[in-house]
């Protein structure tokens, strides 16, 4: 582990898996976890939680849309391209940030006073190569229980910008649920943003409903693998006072824990189902700080 004099005096998961993890959170996803979210599985209906990626996907004004080139079409061939023996094929090139759409971020997206989880400099992240440590590469297969927490069916309604969601609030769909938290598991928040967003030409990125600190703290304690929600950043916006993306600092940061952000939960909050097979693998880009995916959950 690289490390520095100044200590992380903050309540963190640093060195639990050896001071040379760079997995965190998923660590807690055993042969234990893999069997029991297997035996979830009753109607072997497969739900797509992510996202269509197109031009249109909206990001935050910093970042780039995504950009779509033919190679190879049928316009080729129009032209006289050759087809031997009659084969023809198309191909084509996408270019787009990582976090775009339905992502996930990995432990080197975000840290703070020089560190990143499990100690690691923040030096370890370079212009020319990436992230040296804790990239997305290391991120190891999720396939565990996951949870849905179903806050428009709690509160019976879209939630609106800056509303929070507490830990009483997670505890009481869990207890309505007859569910309880347990290690390795993926925790889903559905708060309704997305879906009431998209179509929006003017997205404001910087207001939305989801988890405070206290929430993502709870949930990182009862050792959750991941945590994700259908918004843009998990964690409720604008930020309490004093604080700068609490959530993401206290849960990547401090316990290892990645974000899944973006998640098209709708499809699965028709189901009525609060537990789950979850599955979802990262894009094994080396030294890449995030990752689009498609999270599935098997009913």
């Amino acid at each position: 582990m690289d490390s520095n004099d100044t200590p992380n005096l903050r309540p963190n998961a640093w060195g639990r898996w050896g001071p040379e993890d760079e997995a965190g959170a998923l660590n807690f996803i055993g042969a234990a976890q893999v069997r029991r979210a297997a035996g979830l599985v009753q109607t072997g209906e497969v739900i797509r939680l992510a996202q269509p990626l197109s031009h249109k996907t909206p990001v935050p004004r910093h970042r780039s849309g995504l950009q779509h080139f033919m190679g190879r079409d049928g316009g080729d061939y129009a032209a006289g391209a050759k087809r031997p023996g009659g084969f023809q094929f198309a191909e084509d090139t996408v270019v787009m940030p990582l976090h775009i759409g339905t992502h996930i971020d990995a432990l080197c997206h975000a840290w703070c006073e020089e560190k990143m989880f499990n100690g690691y400099r923040e030096t370890t992240m370079r212009s020319t190569s990436g992230a040296t440590r804790l990239g997305v590469e290391k991120m190891p297969p999720a396939f565990t229980r996951g949870l849905l927490i179903d806050m428009v069916k709690r509160r019976g309604r879209t939630l609106e910008a800056g509303e929070v969601v507490t830990r009483r609030d997670i505890e009481a769909c869990l207890a309505q649920a007859g569910l309880k938290v347990e290690a390795g598991d993926a925790v889903l928040l559905h708060t309704g943003w997305l879906a009431s967003q998209l179509g929006n030409p003017n997205i404001d990125f910087n207001i939305e409903p989801g988890i405070d600190h206290e929430a993502g703290l709870w949930l990182a304690q009862q050792e959750v693998a991941l945590i994700g929600a259908d918004n843009f950043a998990v964690e409720v916006l604008p930020f309490a006072e004093g604080t700068v993306f609490p959530v993401h600092q206290c849960v990547i940061r401090d316990f290892g824990i990645p974000l899944l952000e973006g998640l098209m939960l709708e499809p699965l909050a028709r189901s009525g189902r609060s537990q789950f097979l979850f599955v979802a693998a990262a894009l094994p880009i080396v030294g890449a700080t995030g990752s689009p995916l498609t999270p599935l959950a098997v009913l």
